[in-house]
């Protein structure tokens, strides 16, 4: 039987023995033997005690036991002092032969010791510390404040006092009540001391009052209202929430049940007394192992959980009827009860037949017949009170639809509970057990399960959660629908959250308000994931899924919904006016742009305000557009893909649109691989790949372009890390080699994109249920598409198909690159150079030839052939174009001895040319070399020709000769341009790990364009640029005139092989000139989140004045601090 309740609070201080002032006894140094050991006892854990200084001889302590009771007097400890240790807790004292003049010690009342700061401990309190015992909560504080210095663990914390009831472990006649507050539960260790003086027993353990062990603070602070305290012994159950301490439960993994908040008036004025009596079914195994309780719920309030206690082992049995007394507040009129048990034990099913009670202050008799087994997870149930044999109220099973969201990783495997509350009480807490479906809660899914109460009435919150147990145990709840058959109505609780120790908030359970059907909540804001793609300067097409066209815009002002992707006028800039409001003017076109006019989209000159439109994202990632000037009129179309009229139903129109960004994946851009509208595609530092990642710079690709829709996806955070498919694994372990190569398979209908490996056709990257990525094959499901963000651009660096010879009548593809542009990618950002007066019109005067001209390039190769591509940059006084990749699949017909090989390639307007570059590209055979003789450019069109004789040879392996060359057009015999030998003189800082031996490249920038991105290196000398040494290197370019600027790479993936350059210094011995381009950085370098290998430096004592309008474009290579040197530097150089 329940004892009968106490309502009235008492707050317990706990007893502190007054604190002895002693003489601190001055150390002197003596010759003669010590007689009588002088000795400063310390408290352990406790800093703030002064310390007991004691002098020991054989006259005032014959035992040890002596000096212990002595010292239990005079140190306050909850069971005396019990043992001694030496002050870091390691050697503990058993006699009095062992204590050593002069030192401290440590007193404790087990034998666990508790370090403490004895600098801190000696010190002499002060007066106003002396003059008051020092209390369990300052000493708690303290604590943790050592704990911070090292010799503990810092642990939650709570932000807003918390009331909390306190029972002794199988007492509850001994309970006190505290206050949790910062300052008693700095640690954990640190509250289970302040407990145990509290208590005045040793705390060891805390418990639920349902029995479940509390680990730490975040489950002490999350649990109900009552805890029990333990020592070392197993958790007793007892009737500890029969005075209704316990609140609704914030952590249902903790405890089982939701409680109502109780009544607090005083028990004089409402208290009530009830015989209970509760009848087994005589049924064969009937009787259960558990322990029963009972919550009665009346008009006013309820009792809360009752523990039917009693002797163990004999209550609730087959064929019994156990009477119990218990006592309750004034929960008015009694309309229900609930009955149930706590599955534990070897046999907890139990078959109720009958519940009568009894008000023994008014007589009332309540019967509640059951009929009915407890057991499978259905352990409890609600019982109506009869009124001439029929329940006031009914009994109602309400379908609970549960709605997992549709991220990775969304799943749970925890147990989830739900507590449901209404006008007349609540449900108390439910397990959800048996779904429809074979599994629960998965990703995406939605639950339905059957919950059985006493008609709640209207309801208004739940209160759902887990346990937290489990691998994967992080739940992203979606909603709750709960379908009432009685009312026939259906409510709604929107929660669209994660419930996560890891995710959100941290919390697992969560209490979610009922919604109006009406209101209409998205459920991520849909704008913040997709505004990138509507940034100034993007180039975006606007794909119709009716029509299965893209929008375009003709020269005539016409715009329908029929274009191809590859339709120049279905290509339009984004012009940004305000927030979600832009203009798309054509790209073909600059002037026209979508416009609406009378509701009817037309082509409009750009500065018309009927071009403003309205961006409206929807959930489904489509995009509709507006008139920003008249609201409601949308751009639409028919099935036909002409512009809707009033003729068009209302059936067949199209107003969405998915939206395609141009250029995601150029060579160098960092994107993310989004998986949904707040996860994307991230590395994990095992090495392994998730599509449950956040958006943030963790989960950012580097993109490598190797041919036309093929790329590799390399890590920013973790560089030389590929994502890539191989032995049946899909992780991001990847090296560069051709099992990180993957097509991109682009999906007009969803704006999503496929990543097909390249050396395992048909497999695809794909995303299992928990977000790991494995290698798929393509079924139609969503699980390979990922939707690309891109964070910054790249470069538009086309590796070209291959020219075909003049005999095949194939026609090569055009390339027009900015300057620059060599072997490698140089960088995801370029300097453009304007064309000085020398380098006009250098053949002669004549005009620049007519855009889109064709060529003719015929290449003599002299006595020695090779089987490589190879790459030719052309430059002009207005731009450059390459590479254009010379080759073909079957290359062992060209580039034979003594063969001329002629292609026909399309340059778009260069200018003038006055240089070319050759390079051997894609080299099979590493032992081979090329000798080159002639190369001719002849156009198609005026039969003009350009002559570059040389006769020079190109090898990728001997020492002697480089790989690439350059050669200037030959007038008259003369070349328009010198060839210039420049020294280069690189510095290598003279302090610790500042040397590599990584390669390092350099590009040389002038007025007359740029020299290619060089690999340093010495003839039959592998090159180290080690500590505090210049290493001096030649590079041989067609004159480039005055030098603005280097740009200076080094790739080290090993943070031990970083770089370090102090400056580079060029010199040009044809004029006696020289350049100083100080670095003082290393390289790599991390900059807003991204790791760069790249940096461009100018020349000392340049006028950078001229440069001040490039900020923008150096600011994508710099950080704020190297900014900030640069201003600066414009500061002193005026």
């Amino acid at each position: 039987m329940s004892e009968t309740p106490s309502t009235s609070y008492s707050v317990n201080q706990p007893n502190s023995s007054e604190s002895e002032q002693s003489l601190i006894m001055r150390h002197f140094n003596v010759t003669e033997p010590v007689v009588a050991k002088r000795i400063c006892f310390y408290k352990s854990g406790d800093p703030q005690f002064s310390g007991i200084n004691m002098v020991i001889n054989n006259r005032s302590y014959k035992t040890f036991d002596a000096l212990l009771d002595s010292l239990s007097k005079r140190v306050p400890l909850p069971f005396g002092v019990r043992n001694i240790s030496t002050p870091k807790g390691r050697h503990s004292i058993t006699n009095l032969e062992d204590l050593e003049d002069g030192k401290s010690y440590i007193c404790s009342h087990q034998r666990k010791m508790k370090p403490i700061n004895l600098e801190q401990a000696s010190k002499k309190p002060l007066p106003w510390q002396i003059s008051r015992p020092v209390s369990a909560r300052r000493r708690a504080v303290q604590l943790a404040k050592e704990n911070e210095d090292g010799f503990g663990h810092r642990e939650s914390k709570i932000t807003t006092p918390k009331k909390m009831l306190v029972f002794k472990n199988g007492d509850v006649r001994l309970r006190r009540t505290i206050v949790l507050g910062k300052k008693n539960t700095q640690t954990f260790e640190a509250f289970l001391d302040y407990m145990s003086e509290l208590m005045q027993y040793p705390v060891v353990k805390l418990y639920t009052t349902d029995g479940r062990k509390v680990p730490n603070l975040q489950a002490l602070i999350l649990c109900s209202r009552a805890v029990v305290a333990a020592g070392r012994e197993p958790f007793k159950p007892s009737n500890y929430d029969s005075l209704g301490y316990s609140r609704p439960a914030k952590l249902l993994g903790i405890a089982n049940r939701v409680y109502p908040k109780a009544n607090t008036k005083s028990e004089s004025e409402n208290s009530k007394k009830w015989k209970v009596s509760v009848l087994t079914s005589d049924m064969p195994s009937a009787g259960t192992s558990s322990k029963v309780y009972m919550t009665l719920y009346g008009d006013r309030s309820s009792s809360g959980p009752i523990f039917l206690d009693g002797e163990e082992g004999k209550l609730f049995q087959k064929g019994n009827e156990d009477v119990f007394t218990v006592n309750t507040r004034n929960i008015g009129h009694l309309y229900k009860i609930r009955i149930g048990h706590t599955n534990t034990g070897n046999s907890p099913a139990w078959h109720c037949e009958e519940v009568q009670l009894l008000n023994l202050f008014s007589g009332e008799q309540f019967s509640f017949p059951a009929h009915r087994w407890l057991a499978d997870g259905e352990i409890s149930m609600e019982l109506p009170v009869l009124q001439q044999g029929q329940p006031i109220l009914p009994v109602t099973v309400y379908e609970v639809h549960v709605t997992t969201g549709d991220l990775w990783n969304a799943g749970t495997v925890a147990d989830i509970y739900i507590s449901v509350y209404g006008e007349r009480g609540d449900t108390g807490s439910r397990q959800l057990l048996r779904s429809q479906k074979s599994k629960k809660f998965l990703k995406g899914q939605t639950d339905i399960f059957a919950v059985e109460a006493v008609h709640l009435g209207h309801l208004y919150k739940i209160v759902i959660g887990h346990n937290g147990l489990g691998s994967g145990n992080g739940w992203f709840l979606d909603k709750v629908v709960i379908k009432d058959p009685t009312t026939d109505l259906d409510y709604t609780f929107l929660c669209h959250r994660w419930l996560d120790h890891g995710q959100d908030d941290g919390s697992i359970a969560r209490e979610l308000i009922v919604t109006d059907a009406s209101t209409t909540q998205p459920h991520c804001n849909c704008w913040a994931a997709e505004k990138w793609k509507f940034q100034r300067g993007n180039a975006l097409q606007f794909y119709n899924r009716l029509t299965r066209g893209f929008i375009c815009l003709s020269p005539d002002s016409r715009v329908d919904a029929l274009g191809d992707k590859k339709n120049k006028y279905g290509i339009f800039d984004v012009n940004v006016k305000r927030r979600n409001i832009c203009i798309f003017s054509s790209h073909q076109i600059p002037h026209l742009a979508l416009a609406l006019v009378n509701g009817h989209v037309i082509g409009k000159s750009r500065d018309k305000a009927c071009c403003e439109l309205c961006v409206h994202l929807q959930p489904n990632g489509c995009a509709i557009l507006e008139s920003a000037r008249n609201p409601g009129h949308t751009i639409t179309f028919n099935l036909h893909g002409k512009v809707a009229d009033e003729t068009t139903g209302y059936a067949g129109l199209s107003k969405e649109f998915v939206v395609h960004v141009k250029g995601v994946f150029h060579h160098g851009a960092i994107i993310l691989l989004n998986t949904s509208l707040c996860q994307a595609l991230s590395l994990r530092p095992d090495g392994s790949c998730s599509g449950a990642g956040q958006q943030q710079p963790e989960s950012y690709w580097k993109v490598h372009k190797i041919g036309s829709g093929l790329c590799m996806f390399e890590s920013v955070r973790n560089p030389r890390m590929y994502l890539k498919i191989k032995d049946d694994q899909c992780n991001g372990t990847g090296t560069g080699d051709e099992y990180c190569h993957f097509r991109i398979e682009k999906n007009l209908e969803t704006g999503s994109v496929s990543l097909e490996s390249v050396q395992h056709k048909g497999i695809y990257v794909g995303l299992l249920p928990d977000g790991q990525t494995k290698p798929v094959i393509n079924t139609g499901e969503r699980n390979i598409f990922f939707y690309p963000q891109v964070i910054k651009f790249g470069l538009e660096k086309p590796m070209g198909t291959s020219a075909a010879p003049n005999q095949e009548k194939k026609d090569f593809s055009e390339s027009q690159l900015k300057p620059a542009k060599a072997q490698k990618p140089i960088s995801q950002s370029s300097l453009t150079f304007s064309p000085s007066k020398e380098m006009q019109n250098p053949q002669g005067g004549e005009c620049p030839l007519p855009s889109h001209d064709e060529w003719r390039v015929s290449m003599l190769t002299g006595n020695a052939g090779t089987e490589a591509n190879i790459a030719l940059w052309v430059y002009g006084d207005r731009g450059v174009a390459g590479p254009i990749t010379l080759g073909k699949d079957n290359r062992k017909q060209l580039f034979l001895p003594r063969q001329e090989d002629e292609f026909q390639v399309k340059i778009k307007n260069i200018g003038n040319i006055y240089k070319i570059r050759i390079g051997l590209d894609g080299l099979q055979n590493e032992h081979s070399e090329w000798n080159l003789q002639r190369v001719t450019l002849q156009h198609l069109k005026s039969k003009r020709t350009l002559n570059f004789p040389t006769n020079t040879w190109l090898s990728k392996n001997c020492d002697d000769r480089e790989f690439l060359c350059e050669l200037p057009v030959v007038e008259a015999g003369k070349p328009v341009y010198p060839i210039v030998v420049y020294h280069v003189y690189v510095y290598t800082g003279d302090f610790e790990q500042t040397d590599t031996d990584y390669a390092v490249y350099l590009c040389i920038y002038g007025k007359r364009g740029d020299s290619g991105l060089r690999l340093l290196h010495k003839t039959g000398i592998p090159v180290t640029f080690q500590r505090g040494m210049v290493n001096a290197f030649e590079v041989e370019a067609v004159s480039l005139g005055k030098l603005q600027k280097v740009l200076l790479r080094c790739e080290a993936n090993a943070k031990s092989q970083y770089w370090y350059c102090d400056k580079v210094i060029v010199r040009e011995a044809e004029n006696n000139s020289e350049y100083v381009f100080n670095c003082a950085r290393w390289l790599p370098f991390m900059s807003q989140g991204v790791i760069h290998s790249e940096i461009e430096l100018y020349p000392q004592g340049m006028d950078y004045s001229n440069f001040r309008g490039v900020r923008s474009v150096i600011c994508n290579f710099f950080s704020e601090e190297i900014w900030a040197e640069f201003n600066l530097h414009f500061k002193y150089q005026g």
